[in-house]
């Protein structure tokens, strides 16, 4: 019997502004499409202009009326994710709703930014926080804004160790991606939690996509040199394990259902339902027992602060 592909109703987005890092390829270029198709203006945070005018086209072939733009966004270097938020704030839209997506996951030899971090940390959490940091008068301001963090399944294998945060001791490819994408789990329960106490009007959630075919199994292995055709070589064989992998816009659909859906909770955690959300339709994922510390929620979201140089209002 063939697999039937999931899906999700959207309310109409129509009006609403939203913001997708990483939105040219994999999961958010499926979150970018199904927002646009509901009727959302879309900005396509990307670090490549091309690969972004590729996904617009590619986006307008199916929903032609689509309102998309680029803006360009290196979440490797604070001072790009600081120009964007510059950028959007002189444009003065409320922003709606904020998906922070993108992502490296695992490459084999341990990398620093411009700004000195390990790699993944930065691109997959700090720039992240960072970023919605910058946005936040933006989000305030429209009233009831949505920022989804999406986190990974590999989070499960995530672990705070303070004194070796970014690898500085002994650096792990797979347990590194782990901590980052731990990372923004708990920095989507913090945010809920001081909006809460802040009365910022916010709904701070995330999502996972289970096991989804996306171009993060290449650029991450294959970053520093690693053969490209070997790694996919590679990939072809895991991907012929049955029931287990799924395409984009299915492993879209937790986040779009925490970006959009009226039942997605505040602090709330989304991913596939079927087994070992691998894949299938969206609902409530199984919090790793690491993002349940409220101990580490609150000493690494003072850390980033120090480490990114942005400092949220003091709820």
């Amino acid at each position: 019997m063939p697999h039937r592909t999931p899906d999700i109703d959207v309310p109409d987005l129509t009006g609403r502004l939203a913001v997708v890092t990483g939105a040219n390829s994999g999961i958010g270029f499926g979150v970018t499409h199904r927002l646009a198709r509901a009727g959302a203006e879309v900005v396509l945070a990307v670090r490549d202009q091309a690969k972004g005018d590729r996904a617009i086209a590619e986006i307008r072939t199916d929903v032609p009326e689509a309102t998309l733009r680029l803006q360009h966004l290196d979440l490797t270097s604070l001072a790009s994710v600081a120009a964007l938020g510059a950028e959007l704030t002189g444009q003065g839209r409320p922003v709606d709703i904020l998906v922070n997506n993108a992502g490296i996951m695992a490459p084999r030899r341990r990398a620093l930014t411009e700004d000195g971090y390990e790699l993944q940390f930065a691109t997959n959490y700090l720039g992240h926080f960072a970023l919605t940091g910058h946005l936040l008068p933006l989000l305030r301001a429209a009233g009831a804004a949505r920022v989804v963090s999406i986190s990974s399944l590999m989070s499960r294998i995530g672990r705070f160790d303070f004194d070796n945060l970014q690898g500085e001791r002994h650096y792990q490819p797979v347990r590194a991606y782990g901590l980052s994408k731990l990372a923004m789990l708990v920095f989507a329960r913090e945010l809920q939690r001081r909006t809460d106490a802040a009365g910022w009007g916010i709904l701070s959630n995330a999502a996972h996509p289970g096991a989804t075919i996306t171009n993060l199994q290449v650029t991450g292995p294959t970053h520093g040199g690693r053969s490209l055709r070997l790694n996919r070589v590679r990939n072809r064989l895991l991907y012929l394990a049955p029931l287990v992998w799924q395409e984009i816009p299915a492993g879209a659909l937790p986040a779009v259902y925490a970006a959009t859906s009226p039942a997605a909770e505040g602090a709330g955690y989304y991913g596939p339902d079927g087994f070992a959300e691998l894949r299938g339709g969206p609902a409530l994922a199984r919090l790793p027992a690491s993002a349940l510390d409220d101990a580490a929620a609150a000493h690494l979201w003072t850390l980033s602060e120090q480490l990114t140089g942005v400092h949220y209002p003091n709820p």
